[in-house]
């Protein structure tokens, strides 16, 4: 038996008004069900990350390598001669 990301589920028949599902769900993702069988997810815009992830700059990395250095340079003088 496969594992539910959610416990809010729906039926096919139940997808005929799509609205009333979200509604029931109260915002949360909904399993669509297909002979006892997840088919997929219903997912409300409010469950979706609201902003997109972004990438550290290179300055970025190079700051934060710069400033943890000396926590690590133990293990890099450890590692040098393994």
């Amino acid at each position: 038996m496969k594992r539910l990301f959610t416990n809010q589920i729906c039926t096919m028949t139940e997808l005929r008004e799509p609205q009333k599902v979200l509604d029931a769900a109260g915002g949360k993702p909904v399993a669509i069900m297909k002979n006892s069988k997840c088919i997929g997810y219903l997912v409300p815009e409010a469950a979706t990350l609201q902003d997109e992830p972004r990438h550290a700059t290179m300055d970025e990395v190079m700051a934060y390598l710069r400033s943890s250095r000396d926590r690590v340079q133990p293990v890099l003088d450890y590692l040098k001669d393994k």
